[in-house]
């Protein structure tokens, strides 16, 4: 009697697991989990209102998986002097606004800094 309780037991908490695990991993996939510390709403920073615009930039960003993601990557370039940015999830990419001269390298930096890759990044001047 006791190892068919034992084994009810582990049966149960096995299954409790495996719906944890599933309940998670559906999360993840439809991009609302927490891969990268996230999990929460995120509060994204409104892009700024710029007066005069020089250039507009397409960044072409890797590793970016969920929408904590976008937030990270959108407030990180938005807290730039000069710079209004607007990531795109879905394209992964990073659609930057820039009012004065941002030089390529510090767009780069902000990015990699959170741990993402960037793979192109193409100027469309104004």
């Amino acid at each position: 009697m006791n190892a068919i309780v034992s084994n009810a037991v582990i049966i149960l908490i096995i299954t409790l697991l495996l719906l944890f695990a599933a309940k998670s991993s559906i999360a993840h996939f439809k991009g609302q989990g927490s891969c990268c510390g996230g999990g929460g709403k995120d509060v994204l920073e409104k892009p700024k209102k710029l007066g005069n615009i020089l250039c507009v930039k397409t960044v072409r960003i890797d590793g970016m998986h969920c929408e904590h993601c976008y937030a990270r990557v959108h407030n990180a370039l938005n807290s730039l002097d000069g710079v209004s940015a607007r990531v795109n999830g879905k394209k992964k990419i990073a659609v930057i606004s820039l009012e004065k001269d941002v030089d390529d390298q510090v767009l780069s930096d902000v990015i990699t800094d959170l741990g993402y890759t960037v793979l192109s990044i193409q100027s469309n001047k104004q």
